[in-house]
């Protein structure tokens, strides 16, 4: 059987020592943690994704986003595997109006975000490498067993 990567977007939104982040009110990752983001649609690049969801799901517009992070998520499961874009960006117009649909919005200390909430597994690991300082952007593969539990992840 062919399994297909479901390719998709977050978005880390930057204000100051603050990062824009939801808790997910629906599967996947329901009750985390996580930055705006979503699927592709035929005909979209990944970048245009990331603008599309942003406005969608929060009512921003961005002006600049950088790529920060390129990620897989392999399983055995044939629903749980994706292709991850990850951006940042600084520059962003407009007030946070959310579609609450997905979850609720709160600006929330980067280090708060990354030490005391419940976030995805690999968002604990991947997080604080596109959130930090260092130029480049993260590359690595993360590996779920039967029952999503990450059971291996590799940096390239």
């Amino acid at each position: 059987m062919t399994t297909a990567y479901v390719l998709s977007v977050l978005v880390y939104v930057r204000r100051g020592d603050e990062v824009l982040v939801m808790r997910r009110n629906k599967e996947p990752n329901l009750g985390l943690w996580i930055a705006p983001g979503g699927k592709l649609e035929i005909g979209e690049s990944p970048y245009e994704t990331a603008h599309r969801e942003l406005l969608e799901e929060t009512g921003l517009v961005i002006d600049d986003l950088r790529l920060r992070g390129f990620c897989t998520e392999v399983s055995p499961l044939p629903e749980w595997n994706w292709m991850l874009f990850i951006y940042t960006t600084w520059t962003f117009s407009g007030v946070v109006q959310p579609d609450l649909r997905e979850g609720d919005f709160v600006w929330m200390p980067v280090s708060t975000y990354l030490n005391d909430l419940p976030i995805p597994q690999a968002d604990m690991i991947f997080a604080p490498r596109v959130l930090g300082t260092e130029d480049g952007v993260f590359q690595a593969k993360f590996v779920y067993d039967h029952d999503l539990k990450l059971v291996e992840w590799v940096q390239y």
